[in-house]
């Protein structure tokens, strides 16, 4: 017996698919959160951004949101998340494009330039959902950051109330000293 196409359903593949492709979200997500086949995701980006999507592999360490400035975007974009999975009926990916979009309106309220890509969130979300990350708070600003798992945090003290001392130097880490209330959930 062959599978009944559905109109309906895949119209909401391709809204999905369109979404996170206007976001930059990588091939390989587009593959992993829709049911289309790589040839309509293919043309879809293309039709979409004029160009081929980026190649390459997607980032797989757990390390790049351990520094300092990752760290604290990363930490506002779960913040987000978490909250919108705690309120909401969201089905996770559809919650990852509202917290990253939240994400992008809060850091432009401040005036910071985007450090998070949408694949980077999406595999942020992968890495909680396996047990690799988690969030704990900071003993001084009791902000909620993201840390591996089974790091001891018992003192944990984050990266805005402790910055490192070339924290802020460059003129691309302009503008990211925020008030840790923001990354609060």
């Amino acid at each position: 017996m062959a599978k009944i196409k559905s109109i309906v359903n895949e119209a909401q593949q391709i809204r999905l698919a369109t979404e996170l492709i206007n976001l930059d979200a990588r091939l390989q997500v587009l593959e992993s959160e829709t049911t289309l086949s790589r040839e309509r995701l293919l043309k879809l980006y293309k039709e979409l951004k004029f160009k081929s999507p980026p190649k390459g592999m997607l980032p797989f360490s757990t390390d790049w949101f351990m520094t300092w400035q990752p760290n604290i975007h990363s930490s506002l974009f779960m913040n987000i998340y978490q909250t919108l999975i705690k309120t909401s009926d969201l089905e996770d990916i559809d919650a990852i494009i509202r917290a990253y979009r939240m994400y992008l309106e809060q850091i432009g309220h401040l005036g910071m330039s985007e450090v998070l890509s949408v694949t980077r969130a999406w595999r942020l979300v992968k890495f909680f959902d396996a047990g690799m990350l988690t969030m704990t708070g900071c003993k001084c600003c009791t902000g909620q950051f993201v840390v591996h798992t089974y790091d001891l945090v018992e003192d944990y003290v984050c990266g805005l109330c402790h910055m490192p001392s070339r924290a802020g130097k460059t003129r691309m880490t302009t503008g990211v000293f925020i008030n840790s209330e923001v990354l609060e959930a």
